[in-house]
């Protein structure tokens, strides 16, 4: 939703109203006491915006196909890496899941490794205290990292079917809509893993299973063998994609989308914050990049790839300007523009920025192709189309 707001001159209720231009919906008489009374208390726009914004959320969640599989996830989902366990409590996370399923999320996605099961168990925890209807949204589980010891670790049989009992338990649910390869694993045959898969949806525990950063070539094998040997294949990848990390998405993964219908659940679409141009000046205390641990991607953009990178970004924030929309906004779009995208993955660790990236839904549309045309001329990073000989 597009709001314009001016309150100079919007001395009477009429005069107030007249001042509102929401795209496709009514003022109602509720919404325009509360724009009353919080123009008179705050006499300010973002807190204006704000409430009106979080009064119409949720009108314009689109549904896309989980690839050819028949599951339709939002094109907009929520994740819990870095945040839930971390930066994020309990009751942050229940305000967080309700404002996402109120927003039309409908996957809330997880894995084994992110803070060592304990963010899986906060967001079990948060879904069962908001009482959300099992047959309403998905939830997935990521299996690789379970722990320190070594048969905690991989895609051996014993780790899928013991990661994925464990994250039963902790996620309160009975079975995963989702459970991923969190990566490859080099020490274990993929028939074995693909054999573990298949198992666990024949028992009733999984419905879909998938990959996360493997290689095309991976994927393929994969898909070779369940063919081979009558099992059940992968329908999704979760990759990283964003517009300054895209060569899987937009390269190697492109055969695979109409050869195996794959669907893709796609993470870090603001590149751990960088694309919302709050690092144009620095790191803020309060930041991802400012977090303990987490200085191998401080380092990773403070190098001087990532400096050139930040440049590119500043100069997407100034297009984003031009277009009157935030660069967050502008990112995020960009990556629903993408067809072959089932899902953009989001990650807040505060009610406001979750509350504020469900709305790049609806500039979308901003991206015209003279736009998108003027964003591929700044990060100059399309991998080359396959080429074709003999023509």
């Amino acid at each position: 939703m597009t709001l314009w707001f001016s309150p100079k001159g919007a001395h009477s209720e009429e005069q107030l109203i007249n001042s509102l231009r929401i795209v496709g919906q009514k003022i109602k008489p509720e919404t325009k006491l509360h724009c009353i009374l919080l123009l008179i208390i705050h006499r300010s726009r973002p807190a204006f915006t704000a409430l009106v914004n979080r009064l119409y959320r949720g009108k314009k969640m689109e549904y896309r196909r989980l690839g050819k599989a028949g599951l339709k996830v939002s094109a907009l989902s929520l994740g819990s890496w870095v945040t839930f366990g971390k930066q994020v409590d309990m009751n942050d996370a229940k305000t967080l899941l309700k404002t996402a399923y109120d927003g039309g999320i409908n996957f809330f996605d997880n894995a084994e490794g992110y803070e060592a099961g304990e963010s899986e168990k906060i967001m079990g925890d948060a879904i069962s205290a908001l009482g959300l209807a099992r047959d309403t949204y998905a939830v997935s589980s990521k299996v690789f990292w379970g722990g320190d010891k070594q048969m905690q670790l991989g895609l051996s049989a014993k780790h899928v079917r013991d990661a994925c009992d464990a994250a039963l338990k902790r996620l309160r649910v009975d079975y995963l809509d989702l459970y991923f390869c969190h990566r490859p694993d080099i020490d274990t045959p993929i028939e074995e893993t693909v054999r573990a898969m298949h198992n666990l949806i024949q028992q009733g525990k999984v419905m879909y299973w998938g990959t996360s950063e493997w290689s095309a070539q991976q994927i393929t094998q994969a898909h070779a063998i369940a063919r081979q040997e009558h099992l059940t294949a992968p329908s999704m990848e979760q990759p990283q994609y964003n517009l300054l990390h895209r060569d899987k998405v937009d390269g190697e993964f492109n055969s695979l989308y109409e050869q195996f219908g794959m669907g893709t659940t796609i993470w870090s679409p603001l590149a751990s914050g960088l694309l919302t141009g709050k690092y144009n000046a620095g790191i803020p205390d309060d930041s991802r990049l400012a977090l303990p641990g987490y200085e191998w991607l401080r380092d990773l953009w403070t190098s001087e790839d990532g400096k050139k990178k930040l440049e590119k970004i500043r100069q997407l924030s100034e297009l984003a300007d031009e277009l009157d929309i935030k660069m967050a906004h502008l990112s995020i779009a960009w990556c629903l523009k993408n067809p072959n995208v089932s899902t953009v993955i989001l990650g807040a660790s505060r009610l406001s920025q979750l509350e504020d990236n469900l709305s790049a839904m609806d500039v979308v549309s901003k991206l015209t192709p003279d736009v998108i045309e003027r964003i591929e001329a700044i990060v100059a990073n399309k991998p080359a189309a396959a080429e074709r000989f003999g023509q």
